[in-house]
């Protein structure tokens, strides 16, 4: 069967996606600064992407490589150190792929790399205030001039150059990915164990999100049909606000009693420093091109996913 080697498949969407391809009867190897450990289902590799290193063998035995290596966006306050962290493990991560491509004797067909949404700007004034909003931003908007705007103009530049060694490249500009593993849900949920649905900011502001279960199949989708290339955004198709997601998500995991609390943003200002623009931007986020690519959604709903992730 063919080879998956995945960069960060450690994480919560890799651990995931090494679940299902090995249920689909995919071979898996992932890279990690920690290689040789042992696995009956996995085969791991070593690589150093601040070392520039890499195992030869891992390109050599690979016929797909997913790219979701990067330093959590989320993990810790943004300061100087930690955006310069965020972004070079992007672009080193990359760089070193590339690299490895044009060394390295391969028969590698594919390569799906991960992005982000914070590759767009906020939704223009007067669009972020129902519950549900337009189609919003589709995949030849530019990069917005902020801080994760030019993280993901440099990740996917630095990944792009795979095309010239004639791979497949699919691109998947990522959403909140809703799991409860890790990641925002995870924090949406912690005030109800309180009874407390904390709106952050004014609650209108929009969420383009994604069910981690669809994320992962979108991956697999991409590798298993050569008619897709380029750039995708990898979001449900039906945003909705955060007050929205909020008091649905309290409305099934108390199933009774809640208090709604709204976070105001100079609070969140204090305690994220200028991570809380990303929290309090709105950004609604078109899925229309994936959806043509003949991607079918499990989760299109908000309410859909919060049944799936709240039984």
């Amino acid at each position: 069967m063919p080879v998956v080697l995945i960069t960060g498949g450690t994480g919560t969407v890799g651990k995931l996606l090494t679940e299902m391809l090995l249920q689909k009867g995919y071979e898996v190897s992932i890279l990690t600064r920690n290689g040789g450990k042992a696995s009956s289902t996995v085969r791991y590799f070593s690589w150093d992407p601040g070392k520039n290193y890499i195992d030869p063998a891992a390109i050599a035995s690979a016929d797909f490589i997913v790219h979701l290596a990067g330093a959590g966006v989320a993990d810790q306050r943004w300061t100087k150190k930690r955006k310069q962290e965020i972004a070079g493990s992007r672009t080193k991560s990359s760089a070193l792929i590339v690299s490895a491509l044009s060394r390295v004797p391969n028969k590698v067909q594919c390569v799906v790399s991960a992005s982000a949404i914070g590759w767009y700007g906020p939704d223009p004034a007067g669009t972020s205030n129902t519950a549900v909003a337009p189609k919003g931003f589709d995949e030849s908007a530019p990069a917005y001039p902020d801080f994760l705007g030019e993280t993901c103009r440099l990740w996917e530049a630095g990944i792009t150059p795979v095309t010239q060694l004639g791979k497949r490249l699919v691109i998947l500009r990522t959403g909140i990915v809703l799991s409860n593993e890790a990641g925002a849900f995870a924090q949406f949920r912690k005030p109800l164990q309180f009874k407390i649905a904390a709106i952050l900011g004014s609650g209108r502001q929009m969420i383009s999100w994604i069910h981690v279960d669809d994320l992962c199949n979108q991956y697999i989708y991409a590798m298993e049909h050569p008619q897709m290339a380029g750039v995708y955004n990898a979001v449900a198709p039906n945003p909705v606000n955060n007050q929205t997601l909020i008091l649905k998500l309290a409305k099934k995991c108390r199933r009774g009693f809640y208090i709604p609390v709204y976070v105001p943003a100079f609070v969140l200002k204090a305690v994220l420093g200028e991570m809380s623009i990303e929290v309090l931007k709105s950004a609604t986020v078109c899925a229309d091109k994936i959806s043509a690519a003949g991607f079918s959604f499990q989760y299109p709903t908000i309410d859909l996913a919060i049944d799936r992730l709240v039984p």
